[in-house]
């Protein structure tokens, strides 16, 4: 089932965490869908949140931030690698969660890079079995399941910011693929 809309219209940790376990979908452009399970996530969140693209206002970059939730925001990183968000909260208020790995794609450039995945998905709905979407598989997870840590390269953001525990990553994704089916 894909995932609906307000799937993403909730505190973005959640949102967050509750990926974990479902499948990134790509579709579209006459391919064969692949669907990959999604095995670690990072949070964004807000104004104040200093690693946010979103800390300093609206932006032509980070403008689909600040839209209604659960539509992609995929921007180039370092001009070489495009990174996958998808808009989370209310609409106004800025925050995303970035897809870090999926499959056995354990970067979000390489996932990107492998699914075909660049600007002409940014503000595309994710909700939606277009190009790329969520689904959920009925894969339900326990605590146990997954771990939180610092998010990845976000020192810059001091240490408050670059401390927060808002990257969520699957412990054992083998394992949960087999329990999976």
């Amino acid at each position: 089932m894909v995932l609906p809309r307000d799937f993403y219209n909730r505190p973005t940790t959640r949102v967050a965490r509750d990926l974990l376990g479902k499948y990134l979908v790509r579709g579209g452009e006459g391919r064969e869908p692949t669907a990959l399970l999604i095995t670690e996530v990072e949070a964004y969140d807000g104004f104040r949140d200093r690693a946010s693209h979103a800390r300093s206002g609206p932006t032509p970059r980070n403008a689909v931030m600040f839209g209604p939730p659960g539509h992609w925001y995929v921007y180039l990183c370092y001009g070489m690698h495009w990174l996958l968000n998808v808009v989370t909260r209310e609409e106004g208020y800025p925050a995303a969660v970035l897809i870090r790995g999926a499959g056995d794609r354990d970067g979000p450039g390489k996932l990107t890079k492998a699914l075909g995945i660049d600007a002409r998905q940014n503000r595309a709905p994710a909700f939606t079995e277009e190009e790329l979407w969520v689904e959920d598989r009925g894969l339900s997870l326990r605590r146990l399941d997954w771990t939180a840590g610092p998010r990845v390269g976000v020192d810059y953001a001091g240490p408050v910011w670059a401390r927060k525990p808002w990257r969520f990553r699957l412990a054992d994704p083998d394992g949960l693929r087999r329990r999976a089916g």
